[in-house]
């Protein structure tokens, strides 16, 4: 069980990488839209943080119920956002930095709460 729950921990981490890679790769670019690369890495994140959230605990740590359901509704926000903009030929500036806003929050969660 401590194997698989590394497993998704690391392919939780290379969905976060997608997301933010990709919106930062656009950002830079100046070209607003919602790639697939962010689109791929909302959806895994959000796939393996629900797995992540079932009862594979490490020995001795029970994270947060509050904290993950926080983390759940930032990473459906996340998810709703860039699957629904994904058509769009440009996305309005303050909607894409609300994406990276969220999503580096998510991480912060991650990490400071859970």
């Amino acid at each position: 069980m401590h194997l698989l729950r590394e497993i998704l921990v690391f392919l939780h981490l290379i969905g976060f990488a997608l997301l933010f890679g990709g919106a930062a790769a656009q950002y830079l670019s100046g070209r607003l839209r919602i790639n697939a690369t962010m689109l791929s890495g909302a959806v895994a994140v959000v796939v393996t943080g629900l797995a992540l959230a079932a009862p594979i605990r490490a020995a001795g740590h029970e994270p947060s119920r509050v904290g993950l359901l926080v983390k759940l509704v930032v990473g459906l926000a996340v998810l709703a956002m860039t699957y629904f903009s994904r058509k769009r030929e440009r996305v309005n500036r303050g909607h894409f930095l609300a994406i990276i806003a969220l999503v580096l929050g998510n991480a912060a969660i991650g990490v400071f709460w859970l």
